[in-house]
């Protein structure tokens, strides 16, 4: 199913991976990624939408999950991980909190298994699980939908009035918490990344407001971008994505997933135990770089080339884009103890690809002198299924 923008002018519609069906680009990728980083443009994309009402939903969700859930408020947005019993990341989810309901967003083709999940979790508690993707979108955007929507009409001096935002779709906006490390998280990523500098929104509409959106876009009232635009953002800032990121194996802090989605002082949930252990007394047995990538081939590697220290594999590429300052980048999880000053290079398309590596998960993650410490695993009380 293609969103409705793929009729815009100049729209190429991605046929593979995991935003199948959305817009890439519209025929200028490099200065749509400009547009949408200076606020100036949306871009619509393809998660799935969950929501979980009922009075038990938030102390039902945090019991499973790793971030601290219970004190959520209208309007509050985060992320939390669900994790298998060893730790492993099985679901990434973005939340926010309505008053009257949890809206939450993942990954498409993780939605049919956490809805299953979730399900088989209710128990007698008062939750409600419900799929409301096909009455919904999402637009991302760097600044607030509605600033971006009504900045081109003003200039155009269109009435107010059609900028306004429906009943209740202004409050279904999530803030990306990556921008900080969120209460109760740890960063190991190296501080000479600014974090502070990224911004993203995703908004939850209706349809109805979607076809609105287009109808603007389409008479020049509405900036609009590709989801290459937002893969290109969202990889130079380092930030993981489940779709991408994450494989069988995958813990949060090989992903520096610490500093958003995981709360260490909050009682206990499944895979708990890893997190423990890893934080307070090992490492991950692998971390994130980002990879600044030779463009002079003119080949920009793909998810799942090897990644190379001399003739030894160490890891492989996660997602990668030609980012409009910074040039072809991309995402990889390599082995811990591979030589964070070493030059790399990436296998593709039978070409060598040189890259540099910016660390961001440093080989000495976990064990730190100085890091918080998550408490006993058996001091902590289990909470109950009635919250």
């Amino acid at each position: 199913m293609t969103t409705p923008f793929a009729g815009l002018p100049g729209a190429v519609v991605a046929e593979s991976g995991p935003d199948v069906g959305a817009v890439w680009h519209y025929g200028n990728p490099l200065g749509e990624q400009r547009a949408l980083a200076e606020g100036r443009a949306v871009v619509a994309l393809k998660p799935a939408v969950l929501t979980v009402s009922g009075p038990d939903r938030l102390s039902w969700l945090n019991s499973m999950s790793s971030q601290l859930l219970l004190g959520l408020q209208p309007g509050d947005s985060s992320e939390t991980l669900l994790l298998d019993p060893s730790g492993r990341i099985e679901h990434a989810v973005r939340l926010v909190e309505d008053g009257e309901r949890l809206w939450l967003l993942t990954e498409r083709g993780e939605a049919a298994g956490l809805v299953d999940f979730l399900n088989r979790m209710r128990f007698m508690l008062r939750v409600e699980v419900e799929d409301v993707t096909a009455s919904h979108a999402v637009i991302g955007s760097t600044a607030p939908l509605y600033a971006v929507a009504s900045s081109r009409a003003e200039s155009a001096a269109e009435p107010a009035a059609a900028t306004a935002a429906p009943d209740g779709a202004a409050t279904v906006v999530w803030h990306d918490p990556w921008s900080s490390v969120a209460p109760g998280g740890h960063q190991y990523a190296a501080v000479d990344h600014d974090y502070t500098t990224w911004s993203w929104y995703e908004t939850i509409v209706t349809r109805d407001f979607a076809l609105g959106l287009v109808g603007r876009a389409a008479s020049g009232l509405v900036g609009v971008a590709g989801t290459a635009a937002a893969e290109a953002l969202r990889i130079a800032a380092r930030r993981p994505r489940s779709a991408t990121e994450v494989d069988d194996r995958s813990i949060p802090h090989e992903l520096d997933w610490l500093r958003s989605a995981v709360h260490l002082d909050k009682g206990c949930y499944r895979g708990q135990e890893t997190v423990a252990k890893v934080h307070n007394l090992g490492h991950p047995p692998r971390r994130l770089v980002l990879l600044h990538l030779d463009g002079s081939d003119a080949v920009l590697p793909i998810a799942g080339d090897e990644v190379a220290l001399g003739e030894t594999v160490i890891g492989h590429v996660t997602s990668s884009a030609l980012h409009y300052e910074l040039g072809p980048i991309a995402l990889a999880v390599v082995k811990r103890q591979a030589d964070p000053a070493a030059e790399l290079s990436v296998r593709s398309a039978g070409v060598e690809v040189a890259a540099a590596q910016e660390v961001v998960v440093p080989p000495s993650a976990g064990a730190e002198a100085d890091v918080p410490r998550l408490p006993r695993l058996g001091a902590v009380t289990r909470p109950s299924r009635n919250g």
